[in-house]
């Protein structure tokens, strides 16, 4: 069937086309859904009537401070209500969202504050100090007002040297229009990068892309109605992947966690019937190994997202005994969070057990519906290296969730977006029915007397050693070789392991020159999400 000859007449009109934007799901839940519970936090519950509102004085109020469509919000506060709440009222006073990592020192901080030329900062009184000496080191003219964001409940009460966020939202008028984006290209939010090697950059994502990631994720995560969800995600990493826009959509409840800890999430599970949350592996792995008195019982499925590190085969193989269903997902800060899942294939996978079940759950998977065309590429020629699990090149993607770009930062925008393609630096193999599996990062693959070695699979075999709770392989300098693997583990509690005794361990099951040729035992540098900060290691590594 051919265009139509004739569209005279058929226009966008306002009957017939609407800006996509997720703040469209609450509007939608406070009229469906307005005595259902829509946020908890500990002692803290709102019905989405009660959240709407909130969310509305909010945004009100942030306008009569001066607030205006297009100005950034700045936020940094752990995984609690008011900050649910921030990624509601800030856009809908047609403002954008920074949300800003609450590790971070004071000089990242302020050249963040700087480079986003934030109006206002939604603090927690925890990071007040942090943003209070963030705000000395700033080079604007006009500094950010602070509004403070004590939480009573964690021991954190107000200072009195700035507005509180119930004073701000006592200004606020319960019955403010929200401003609505008049084109679903417009800016949302604004994530900086980890900044691991030089300045972060800022990331833009646009509504449109917030609201089709929104749509897919039920759809991969086999979500019905009336979910509970868990904040494990930092709200502040990818928008907490974008969940906490979804919860409206499906008339759930958002279950906010301030302190990640193996007790609080049994205790939500148990209390709150959490059925669904995010996580990377280092979660997994605490709920496998938390203590008999910080578990509790449940009798549903809990279906989990985990990214950030492919997990190890052994976690996968343990936690699916324990009533959770894991699902790998895989995506960047520049693709909203999730970009493709490990979409479990009845009636061919049914038969596999144990570890060979994990093994084909930890691949990184095919597209999420709101992506388009995701798969594995020779970044030289771009073109579509074989698809025989073997062959490596660069995971490249492209799809409505792809970032708008990085913020005054046009020559990497265009880097990134080269050949019509974004690439992520994500090394990876694509098998036969085009399932995508991560070999390594670009910078992470060792080199060791010619031969590529990938530090993932070495960190699996080591996973599997009883006494491992959690490893990371980096490349160490070597005068014959090049590169030589060299591992640092954390053992699990009481437990006991010998360098030589894992070097063994993992020559029985790879090649030699796989196998670490050094083993450190200590504690790993995690950042706030959970991944190991292997640029550390590395640096530590080349001491030794």
């Amino acid at each position: 069937m051919g265009w139509m000859k004739d569209e005279t007449g058929l226009e966008k009109r306002a009957a017939n086309f609407v800006p996509l934007t997720p703040l469209s799901h609450l509007q939608r839940a406070a009229q469906i859904y307005p005595n259902r519970t829509a946020v908890v936090d500990r002692a803290f519950r709102t019905t989405y009537a009660e959240h709407t509102g909130r969310v509305t004085r909010l945004a009100s109020a942030l306008a009569r401070r001066g607030v205006h469509p297009g100005d950034v919000v700045a936020a940094i506060m752990p995984n609690t209500y008011p900050h649910v709440e921030a990624h509601f009222g800030v856009p809908a006073c047609g403002a954008i969202l920074n949300s800003i990592n609450i590790r971070l020192d004071v000089g990242t901080i302020s050249y963040i504050l700087d480079h986003g030329e934030a109006k206002v900062v939604l603090c927690d009184t925890q990071f007040l100090g942090t943003v209070e000496a963030a705000l000395k080191e700033m080079e604007a003219e006009n500094l950010p007002l602070i509004v403070e964001v004590p939480d009573e409940a964690a021991g954190y009460h107000a200072s009195g040297r700035h507005v509180t966020y119930e004073q701000l939202l006592a200004e606020g008028d319960p019955e403010f229009e929200w401003i609505l984006p008049q084109d679903e290209w417009e800016s949302i939010a604004l994530n900086y990068t980890s900044g691991t090697t030089g300045r972060p950059k800022g990331v833009v994502y646009h509504h449109r892309g917030a609201y089709l990631i929104s749509m897919g994720t039920p759809i991969s995560w086999r979500m019905t109605l009336y979910p509970h969800y868990l904040t494990i995600v930092p709200l502040f990493h990818c928008n907490n992947w974008c969940h906490v826009w979804t919860m409206p959509l499906v008339g759930g409840t958002t279950v906010c966690c301030r302190e990640i800890t193996a007790k609080n999430i049994y205790d939500a599970i148990a209390d709150e019937g959490v059925t669904h949350f995010g996580g990377a592996p280092i979660v997994l792995n605490m709920i496998v190994n938390a203590k008999p008195e910080e578990k509790r019982a449940f009798d549903h499925t809990v279906e989990v997202f985990t990214a950030g590190a492919p997990p190890a085969a052994a976690t996968l193989a343990a936690i699916e005994t324990m009533g959770f269903n894991i699902t790998q997902v895989y995506g960047l800060t520049e693709t909203y969070g999730p970009a493709t899942e490990c979409t479990f294939k009845d009636g061919v996978w049914d038969v596999l057990e144990g570890a060979d079940r994990a093994t084909v759950k930890a691949r990184q998977g095919v597209a999420m519906p709101q992506m388009d065309h995701i798969t594995v590429m020779d970044p030289k020629h771009m073109e579509q290296v074989p698809m025989d699990g073997a062959a490596l090149g660069e995971i490249m993607m492209r799809g409505n969730a792809v970032m708008k770009g990085y913020y005054k930062n046009p020559r990497a925008t265009n880097e990134a977006f080269r050949g019509g393609y974004f690439h992520t630096g994500d090394i990876a193999m694509q098998h036969p029915d085009s399932y995508v599996q991560i070999a390594d990062r670009a910078k992470d693959i060792i080199i060791s007397g010619g031969e590529n070695v990938s530090s993932v699979e070495v960190e699996g075999a080591l996973m599997h050693h009883p006494a491992v709770l959690l490893s990371a392989v980096v490349a160490k300098p070597d005068e014959k070789w090049g590169e030589v693997p060299c591992a640092f583990v954390e053992l699990k509690d009481s437990a006991e392991a010998s360098e030589q005794e894992l070097i063994e361990f993992v020559r029985q099951r790879l090649a030699g020159f796989k196998t670490p040729k050094h083993v450190v035992f200590r504690d790993l540098p995690k950042t706030s999400t959970g991944k190991v900060q292997k640029f550390e290691l590395r640096k530590a590594a080349a001491t030794l």
